[in-house]
């Protein structure tokens, strides 16, 4: 595997290729190990002060950091990735290359190269243009079909896969937020993670766990050594049973049952005008009702007449006042100042009411009574993102965004997302977001400064409230969840990096799409894996029953919008139950009957091991088919 970067994403890539799926990777990286646009200096101080914290206390507990991705003959540095360096690099043989800069014209530079080098190459290419990253995928795939004519398809395995940074970390993003946890998996729109339950914990009717994919190590009852201090993983129904007293690993769904943000589809009248401009037609109209009853008074007219005699004045379109009263010309002179005065403010009404239904789902105000909600800072690349996944929840979210033409306005304009516009640090911003009544609070903007101050005065008005924190360093987000875990031991605190959270899902693509995610359970690794049932003998024509080998992998759902897109009927699979009441959706069945017979076209989501993955798929064993659970 090659991994090619100029930030941490490229690090912590090859770190988790190594670590979880023990691939020989070759690391590609600028000189001095990072280039492009660097960090603020605040942002620098302040990493590198709680990066020495931090490192001070792993040398305390006897433990250090993840190991330099590579050793010295994986690592190769370059300026630019030219043909001669992705040669270099071992492009021509690698399985798979990485291209994760941060800058999109390098990336695809990079891709085309590669291409041409070796025509079978699985590519994985860090864009965040969604429109351009679908057409370049279509042009790179076609590429490598008529350059591999003649191939055996079973030997040809050239992929390209699109990601971005920001729509890999989204999910667990959103995942703290709501429950407060950072390990999930997506499948087909479905968000999944994995929770520990106690063994004295009953399952809850309301919310049943999808699944059990381990048995924890029973650390009270292993009087046997170490050697015995493992999991079990993916028992049966027997193992389960028979494990009663030990803790369990499930997979469970991200949902949310809070309340849910009001839509209005109207803008108030009260935000078309600002209060300038509203002060400045309630004087304009009190000049007017007094000039029309002074007209009344000195004229004797009636007040409908002297009503419209003013109103004709005002707007320079009744005849001069020659002849009359000296009263009648005065006032007809100060009619038509007044209707000078008031065309200004009607011309400025009409353009600030303009822009207000422009932009009046951003602008409004967060409704009164709101609460239980998400209050996002920073609509940027990966809060747009987040925003996105949040209402596609139903989620209510309150926005605060400094710059009025952010990314992300566009799309909570459209969602009709309040959003409070302002700098987080200065006073009454928060406020305004009503944070003291807020369920959680995403800190997602580029300056970690930023991030950190919103968070530690948020917990000053709630020291309970869930906070998840973006920071740029790793070793810098590790001290902040310590520091603030420490201060705040019943708050749930989440500080990760962008690049820890999309790291995962970037390693598997680099495995195949098969790969969804990776679950670690204490020293051993569960793989998240969809696969289409065609040629894999174990499950082809199999019962979902016949097709478990527990220890090794296990049918969790089947994809329903993948081949004829209709869910399978009883008729013909011994019995499919529905799906589970305020279970997932997006196209998938989870509780599928054992007698359920599997079709080639089916495409299933499992879960196994490294190595039983690789046994179902019918790779040869290999570097690539360990992982830390296998060889303990």
């Amino acid at each position: 595997m090659v991994v090619c970067g100029d930030d941490a994403l490229a690090r912590r890539l090859a770190s988790e290729l190594r670590g979880v799926y023990g691939e020989h990777v070759t690391l590609v990286v600028p000189p001095g190990g990072r280039s492009g646009p660097s960090p603020s200096p605040g942002r620098v101080r302040a990493s590198q002060l709680l990066g020495r914290v931090s490192a001070a206390v792993q040398r305390a507990a006897g433990t250090t950091g993840d190991p330099e991705p590579g050793s010295p003959a994986d690592r190769l540095e370059a300026v630019e990735l030219t043909d001669e360096v992705l040669a270099e690099a071992g492009v021509a043989r690698a399985t798979a290359l990485a291209l994760v800069h941060d800058d999109d014209e390098t990336n695809i530079r990079a891709a085309l190269a590669a291409r041409r080098l070796n025509p079978r190459l699985r590519l994985v290419i860090r864009l965040y243009n969604r429109r351009l990253g679908q057409y370049l995928e279509d042009v790179l795939d076609q590429a490598a079909r008529l350059s591999s004519l003649g191939v055996a398809p079973d030997a040809f395995d050239a992929s390209t896969t699109i990601l971005s940074d920001a729509d890999t970390a989204a999910p667990a993003l959103t995942a703290a937020a709501v429950a407060g946890s950072s390990k999930v998996v997506q499948a087909h729109g479905v968000l999944l993670r994995t929770a520990e339950r106690p063994a004295d914990q009953p399952d809850d009717p309301d919310d049943p766990a999808l699944c059990t994919l381990a048995l924890l190590t029973d650390t009270a009852t292993d009087t046997q050594g170490p050697t015995t201090a493992l999991p079990h993983l993916l028992p049966d129904e027997g193992t389960v049973a028979a494990g009663a007293g030990r803790d369990r690993i499930v997979l469970e769904t991200v949902s949310y049952s809070g309340p849910v943000q009001p839509v209005s589809r109207s803008v108030p009248l009260g935000s078309l005008l600002s209060p300038r401009l509203r002060w400045s037609f309630v004087c304009l109209v009190l000049g007017v009702v007094a000039l029309a009853i002074t007209a009344m008074w000195t004229t004797g007219e009636h007040p409908l007449r002297a009503v419209y005699l003013t109103l004709l004045d005002l707007f320079s379109i009744n005849e001069p006042a020659l002849g009359e009263s000296t009263s009648r010309q005065v006032l007809q002179l100060l009619s038509g100042l007044v209707g000078l005065l008031l065309l200004p403010v009607l011309l400025a009404a009409v353009l600030e009411a303009l822009g207000t239904f422009r932009s009046g789902a951003v602008t409004r105000r967060p409704p009164r009574g709101l609460s239980g909600h998400v209050v996002l800072l920073g609509l940027g690349k990966v809060g747009t993102r987040v925003l996105a996944r949040l209402r596609e929840l139903d989620i209510p979210v309150v926005c605060v965004e400094a710059d009025p033409e952010a990314r992300g306005m566009a799309l909570a304009r459209r969602l009709r997302v309040p959003v409070v516009l302002g700098d987080v640090t200065e006073e009454g911003v928060l406020e305004a977001a009503k944070i003291h009544r807020a369920h959680s609070l995403l800190a997602l903007t580029s300056v970690d400064t930023t991030n950190l101050e919103a968070a530690l005065y948020a917990r000053s008005l709630d020291p309970e409230l869930r906070v998840v924190m973006r920071l740029y360093d790793d070793d810098y987000a590790t001290a902040v969840y310590r520091t603030l875990r420490t201060a705040h031991p019943r708050a749930v605190t989440r500080s990760r990096s962008v690049s820890f959270l999309a790291a995962p899902a970037f390693a598997g693509a680099m495995m195949g799409r098969q790969i969804l995610g990776a679950v670690p359970v204490e020293r051993k690794v569960l793989l998240i894996a969809a696969v289409i049932v065609a040629g894999l003998a174990p499950l082809e024509g199999r019962t979902v029953a016949e097709a478990f080998r527990p220890g090794a992998w296990r049918v969790l759902a089947l994809d329903t919008s993948a081949g004829d897109g209709a869910p399978p009927g009883r008729e013909r699979t011994g019995g499919i139950a529905p799906h589970r009441s305020g279970g997932p959706a997006g196209g998938l069945v989870w509780d599928l009957h054992p007698g359920y017979v599997l079709r080639p076209t089916d495409r299933v989501v499992l879960a196994a091991t490294g190595q039983g993955l690789a046994e179902l798929l019918g790779r040869r064993p290999g570097a690539a088919d360990r992982t830390p659970g296998d060889r303990d």
